[in-house]
């Protein structure tokens, strides 16, 4: 008796979600793939012209889109291949990179300075300061904004100077240490939050004692950054910039210290939450002036 494509991805995606992994928008895709590929009646045998007709659905699409679909069928059909001799993997790339790169926006000094000038000028009695300490927290500790939002009061341990990250992005717990200026920032905060909602659970809230939503903030930020001009592929700046220029800067001083960066990354990598080091090599170019130090490290000395 034949199999569908849909039981096959079915089993797939039960074992692989046996092993930790989610697969919330990959396993709507694939059964998506594999109702196409039912329709055309090709039995359960993964074709890559059919993977090629789904993944450049619908036509209008940038094909970085098509690229991204491709790439989700192309990972099951290298499982499929493994246990299925007549499965055909498609072609990697044929649709260009499935997550092309853009120049992130590099913050100069300046631009904190401005985004936390004019959050020390929001209304409110709590606001400003809720802003001002989650804008320089983010800029000073690389972390996501998802992190920082889904802080808890029992997370921040300003005695040891610690923030506890719980199931971020990957599901990675991680310990962040604290410069004590960062520290400081966070205990006058939390005084004030205190005073005014003593039994907030978040530690950062809204003037109403909530936990802060994420499109509040991000619209607050668009107002902050207004007047700021990108220095990145995007035509406005983000809090996603920030982690951006956090790790930037890690890495440009340790290129300019007598000791460099090499070993050093995979600290980095684990600091900002990343699964491997290869994530965080992407930070490397993100600014002209870290090239110029690989560069100056990898010449041949003079004869």
């Amino acid at each position: 008796m034949k199999r569908t494509m849909q039981s096959k991805v079915q089993a797939y995606l039960d074992r692989r979600r046996a092993l930790g992994y989610q697969l919330a928008e990959t396993g709507r895709e694939l059964l998506d793939f594999a109702r196409y590929s039912d329709r055309r009646g090709e039995r359960g045998v993964l074709r890559k012209e059919s993977a090629i007709r789904w993944a450049s659905l619908p036509q209008d699409a940038a094909p970085a889109y098509w690229a991204r679909r491709l790439q989700t069928v192309r990972l099951f059909a290298r499982y499929q291949a493994a246990i299925d001799p007549a499965a055909e993997i498609p072609p990697r790339h044929l649709f260009g990179p499935a997550h092309p790169r853009k120049r992130p926006h590099i913050f100069p000094a300046t631009d904190v300075r401005h985004l936390l000038r004019h959050a020390g000028r929001l209304s409110g009695k709590l606001r400003p300061w809720t802003y001002r300490t989650l804008i320089g927290l983010l800029a000073c500790s690389g972390m996501r904004i998802s992190e920082a939002l889904n802080l808890a009061v029992a997370d921040v341990d300003l005695d040891q100077g610690v923030l506890r990250i719980g199931q971020s992005k990957f599901q990675h717990s991680r310990l962040v240490p604290l410069h004590p200026s960062a520290t400081r920032a966070l205990r006058r905060y939390a005084r004030r939050r205190s005073l005014e909602f003593p039994q907030a659970e978040c530690f950062f809230v809204s003037d109403r004692g909530l936990a802060l939503r994420y499109s509040t903030v991000g619209d607050t930020f668009r107002d902050l950054a207004r007047g700021l001009r990108s220095n990145g592929d995007r035509p406005q700046v983000r809090f996603h910039d920030l982690r951006h220029t956090f790790a930037s800067r890690v890495l440009l001083k340790w290129q300019r210290s007598t000791r460099g960066a090499v070993g050093r990354v995979a600290i980095l990598s684990r600091y900002l939450g990343h699964t491997s080091p290869q994530e965080t090599y992407w930070y490397l170019s993100a600014i002209p002036q870290l090239l110029q130090q690989a560069v100056k490290r990898l010449a041949p000395p003079p004869l």
